[in-house]
């Protein structure tokens, strides 16, 4: 049961069209959300789209405030185990505004992996990662 190098970790984040964002804020409590995202090189982009809600004032984006360390992870399963692997990336996070030179690069990058982007681009804020730490696991 092979653990993962960071370049390998990378690679298979990258390959999954949806993981998980996990925060906490002033509250010290975990915040978990599934996201849609894009990765240039080691940064993460997401961003808050026109997808139901609630409220803009989402919590992933007060916790990022109060407290910038956040972990994404990702995962493929299926049927057969032996293709089965996880992957969770740490980092620090930061809120990019619209009209950011950040903001553009989400928007850029997400425009070009997701259609659904392309034909109406995220407006909120954007949430910009620097991962630093990776660790995950493969069974293949």
């Amino acid at each position: 049961m092979p653990r993962l190098n960071a370049g390998e970790a990378l690679k298979l984040l990258a390959s999954e069209p949806v993981a998980r964002l996990a925060t906490v804020g002033s509250g010290r409590r975990p915040h978990l959300v599934p996201i849609c995202f894009a990765l240039a090189g080691s940064t993460l982009f997401t961003a808050v789209d026109h997808k139901p809600k609630r409220t803009l004032a989402l919590r992933r984006l007060a916790n990022v405030a109060a407290n910038p360390a956040v972990s994404v992870l990702a995962d493929h399963y299926e049927d057969d185990w032996s293709r089965l692997w996880w992957v969770r990336a740490d980092g620090l996070a930061r809120i990019a505004e619209p009209a950011s030179v950040d903001h553009a690069r989400a928007v850029e990058l997400l425009s070009g992996r997701y259609e659904q982007y392309r034909r109406r681009p995220p407006e909120g804020p954007a949430i910009v990662i620097e991962l630093e730490r990776w660790s995950g696991w493969s069974a293949g």
